[in-house]
Protein backbone atom coordinates (compact mmCIF):
# COMPACT_ATOMS: atom_id res chain seq x y z
CA UNK A 1 0.00 0.00 0.00
CA UNK A 2 1.39 3.58 -0.62
CA UNK A 3 1.64 6.40 1.64
CA UNK A 4 0.87 9.42 0.59
CA UNK A 5 -1.31 12.44 1.57
CA UNK A 6 -4.52 13.41 0.34
CA UNK A 7 -4.85 16.66 -1.73
CA UNK A 8 -6.44 18.93 0.24
CA UNK A 9 -9.33 19.16 -1.75
CA UNK A 10 -11.38 16.25 -0.39
CA UNK A 11 -11.33 18.10 3.05
CA UNK A 12 -14.05 19.43 1.43
CA UNK A 13 -16.01 16.48 1.06
CA UNK A 14 -15.13 15.05 4.63
CA UNK A 15 -15.90 18.42 6.01
CA UNK A 16 -19.50 19.41 5.40
CA UNK A 17 -22.77 19.22 7.41
CA UNK A 18 -24.20 16.33 5.80
CA UNK A 19 -21.04 14.20 7.35
CA UNK A 20 -22.99 14.35 10.69
CA UNK A 21 -25.09 11.72 9.40
CA UNK A 22 -22.81 9.32 9.31
CA UNK A 23 -19.62 10.70 11.53
CA UNK A 24 -20.97 12.72 14.20
CA UNK A 25 -18.04 13.73 16.88
CA UNK A 26 -20.13 13.54 19.55
CA UNK A 27 -20.94 10.10 19.42
CA UNK A 28 -17.76 8.69 17.85
CA UNK A 29 -15.36 10.29 20.52
CA UNK A 30 -17.59 11.87 23.29
CA UNK A 31 -17.37 8.53 25.76
CA UNK A 32 -13.89 9.45 25.70
CA UNK A 33 -13.99 13.03 26.65
CA UNK A 34 -14.58 15.04 29.51
CA UNK A 35 -14.13 18.71 30.48
CA UNK A 36 -10.50 19.97 31.39
CA UNK A 37 -9.05 17.35 29.07
CA UNK A 38 -6.58 17.10 26.71
CA UNK A 39 -6.82 15.78 23.40
CA UNK A 40 -4.95 14.70 20.31
CA UNK A 41 -6.27 15.09 16.74
CA UNK A 42 -3.40 14.02 14.23
CA UNK A 43 -4.22 14.75 10.59
CA UNK A 44 -6.91 17.23 11.43
CA UNK A 45 -7.53 18.53 8.36
CA UNK A 46 -9.75 21.39 8.84
CA UNK A 47 -11.06 20.41 11.74
CA UNK A 48 -13.82 18.29 11.38
CA UNK A 49 -13.43 16.50 14.48
CA UNK A 50 -11.20 18.73 16.07
CA UNK A 51 -14.14 21.27 16.65
CA UNK A 52 -16.07 18.93 17.97
CA UNK A 53 -13.76 17.46 20.14
CA UNK A 54 -13.22 21.22 21.63
CA UNK A 55 -16.67 21.14 22.69
CA UNK A 56 -16.13 18.27 24.52
CA UNK A 57 -13.05 18.92 26.33
CA UNK A 58 -14.61 22.75 27.14
CA UNK A 59 -13.44 25.94 28.18
CA UNK A 60 -10.62 24.22 30.76
CA UNK A 61 -9.68 21.62 28.42
CA UNK A 62 -7.23 21.90 24.96
CA UNK A 63 -7.17 19.84 21.82
CA UNK A 64 -3.59 20.30 19.97
CA UNK A 65 -4.44 19.81 16.72
CA UNK A 66 -1.54 18.14 14.30
CA UNK A 67 -1.51 18.10 10.52
CA UNK A 68 1.29 18.32 8.05
CA UNK A 69 -1.01 20.90 5.54
CA UNK A 70 -0.23 24.48 6.38
CA UNK A 71 -3.34 24.92 3.94
CA UNK A 72 -5.35 22.49 5.99
CA UNK A 73 -4.33 24.48 9.86
CA UNK A 74 -5.00 27.90 8.53
CA UNK A 75 -8.43 26.43 7.41
CA UNK A 76 -8.87 24.96 11.14
CA UNK A 77 -8.20 27.97 12.20
CA UNK A 78 -10.68 30.26 10.58
CA UNK A 79 -13.07 27.58 11.73
CA UNK A 80 -12.16 27.30 15.28
CA UNK A 81 -12.51 31.00 15.30
CA UNK A 82 -16.32 31.18 13.92
CA UNK A 83 -16.92 28.23 16.39
CA UNK A 84 -15.55 29.96 19.70
CA UNK A 85 -13.18 26.79 20.16
CA UNK A 86 -9.80 28.83 18.87
CA UNK A 87 -8.85 29.21 23.03
CA UNK A 88 -9.16 25.49 23.12
CA UNK A 89 -7.63 24.74 19.75
CA UNK A 90 -3.65 24.60 19.60
CA UNK A 91 -2.17 23.78 16.18
CA UNK A 92 0.75 22.10 15.31
CA UNK A 93 2.45 21.34 11.90
CA UNK A 94 4.17 17.96 12.25
CA UNK A 95 7.10 16.62 9.38
CA UNK A 96 6.41 14.23 7.48
CA UNK A 97 8.46 11.33 9.25
CA UNK A 98 7.75 13.06 13.10
CA UNK A 99 4.66 14.91 15.01
CA UNK A 100 6.96 16.53 17.24
CA UNK A 101 4.80 16.78 20.04
CA UNK A 102 5.82 16.44 23.36
CA UNK A 103 2.94 17.47 26.10
CA UNK A 104 0.94 14.25 27.98
CA UNK A 105 -2.54 13.72 26.31
CA UNK A 106 -5.84 12.06 27.59
CA UNK A 107 -7.08 11.23 24.22
CA UNK A 108 -5.91 10.38 20.94
CA UNK A 109 -7.73 10.38 17.74
CA UNK A 110 -6.38 9.48 14.17
CA UNK A 111 -9.73 9.07 12.18
CA UNK A 112 -8.86 8.20 8.42
CA UNK A 113 -4.87 9.02 8.29
CA UNK A 114 -2.56 6.21 9.80
CA UNK A 115 -2.86 4.76 5.92
CA UNK A 116 -0.96 7.78 4.90
CA UNK A 117 1.50 7.49 7.30
CA UNK A 118 5.47 7.04 5.91
CA UNK A 119 6.38 5.22 8.84
CA UNK A 120 3.52 3.84 11.00
CA UNK A 121 6.15 1.65 13.59
CA UNK A 122 7.88 5.43 14.37
CA UNK A 123 3.79 7.09 14.69
CA UNK A 124 2.62 4.55 16.89
CA UNK A 125 5.79 4.75 19.15
CA UNK A 126 5.31 8.52 18.73
CA UNK A 127 1.46 8.55 19.81
CA UNK A 128 2.12 6.40 23.04
CA UNK A 129 5.11 8.44 24.59
CA UNK A 130 2.08 11.36 24.23
CA UNK A 131 -0.10 9.20 26.24
CA UNK A 132 -1.25 9.13 30.02
CA UNK A 133 -1.09 6.63 31.63
CA UNK A 134 -5.74 5.23 31.46
CA UNK A 135 -5.50 7.38 28.09
CA UNK A 136 -7.19 6.32 25.01
CA UNK A 137 -6.38 6.01 21.59
CA UNK A 138 -9.34 5.70 18.92
CA UNK A 139 -7.55 4.49 15.35
CA UNK A 140 -10.35 5.04 12.56
CA UNK A 141 -9.19 3.73 9.35
CA UNK A 142 -11.67 4.11 6.02
CA UNK A 143 -12.49 0.32 5.24
CA UNK A 144 -12.87 0.98 1.13
CA UNK A 145 -9.38 1.87 1.46
CA UNK A 146 -7.99 0.18 4.41
CA UNK A 147 -7.93 -3.65 3.70
CA UNK A 148 -8.50 -5.84 6.88
CA UNK A 149 -5.49 -7.85 6.45
CA UNK A 150 -3.65 -4.36 6.12
CA UNK A 151 -5.46 -2.83 9.38
CA UNK A 152 -4.77 -5.95 11.47
CA UNK A 153 -1.45 -5.21 10.38
CA UNK A 154 -1.82 -1.55 11.91
CA UNK A 155 -3.15 -3.36 14.67
CA UNK A 156 -0.24 -5.50 15.62
CA UNK A 157 2.45 -2.38 14.83
CA UNK A 158 -0.33 -0.45 17.89
CA UNK A 159 0.76 -3.36 20.25
CA UNK A 160 4.28 -3.80 19.59
CA UNK A 161 4.47 0.32 20.13
CA UNK A 162 2.95 -0.56 23.55
CA UNK A 163 -0.68 -0.22 23.21
CA UNK A 164 -3.27 -2.53 24.59
CA UNK A 165 -6.41 -3.08 22.44
CA UNK A 166 -9.54 -2.53 24.33
CA UNK A 167 -12.10 -2.75 21.87
CA UNK A 168 -13.34 -2.16 18.62
CA UNK A 169 -16.22 0.10 18.85
CA UNK A 170 -18.47 0.38 15.44
CA UNK A 171 -17.61 3.70 13.01
CA UNK A 172 -19.89 3.38 10.00
CA UNK A 173 -17.39 2.40 6.85
CA UNK A 174 -14.44 2.46 8.98
CA UNK A 175 -12.16 -0.43 10.71
CA UNK A 176 -11.62 0.85 14.45
CA UNK A 177 -9.62 -0.09 17.32
CA UNK A 178 -10.07 1.69 21.10
CA UNK A 179 -6.63 1.14 22.85
CA UNK A 180 -4.87 2.21 26.29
Amino acid sequence: MSHRICPCWMCYTFDNPLRRLVHDPRKIVGPYLREGMTALDVGCGMGYFTIGMARLVGPSGRVIAVDLQQKMLDALKRRAERHGAADRVRLHRCEPDRLGIEEPVDFILTFWMVHEAPDVPNLMQELRASLKPAGRYLLVEPRWHVPAPHFETTLSTAQEAGFTLLARPRVRLSRTALFE
